[in-house]
């Protein structure tokens, strides 16, 4: 990053996710930024589920995908693109909020492999795990 870049934090980042379309229409926001890591969260309305009740998987695996990314563009800079990821889906997601925590497990130059534990938060506080993601991410730059 060259001196005129602004430093990539929270406040920044969120910015970038509200410039996501998408994004705003499930209503995700970032709550942790930096550092390799990132989480994001989104309620779980009766227009996100399946027919089951269920928060739907493509709105999981969004969540899975924006976190990783994010986390990777703590360590690498904000112009990454996500270049794959995979999901799996361990147990319906059935809480009020789900919570995508990203972690940048390893990262080179141009590139970061991140994990991502996506879990529902009841009423409670307490998080149950739903799905387990690992992407691999690159600098656009």
């Amino acid at each position: 990053m060259s001196d005129q870049t602004p430093a990539l934090d929270l406040d920044l980042a969120r910015k970038v996710l509200d410039a996501q379309p998408f994004s705003r229409l499930v209503g995700a926001r970032l709550t942790e930024f930096g550092a390799g890591r990132a989480v994001l969260e989104l309620d779980r309305r009766d227009d996100l589920r399946q027919q089951n009740g269920f928060l739907h998987g493509g709105v999981v695996s969004y969540a899975a995908d924006n976190a990783i990314t994010f986390a990777a563009g703590a360590e690498l800079g904000a112009a990454v693109l996500t270049a794959g990821f995979s999901i799996q889906y361990v147990r319906p997601a059935t809480g009020g909020v789900l919570r995508a925590r990203a972690e940048v497990v390893h990262a080179g130059r141009r590139q970061a492999v991140v994990r991502c534990d996506l879990s529902t938060v009841d009423e409670q506080g307490a998080e149950t795990l739903c799905a387990v993601a690992q992407g691999t991410v690159l600098s656009a730059g």
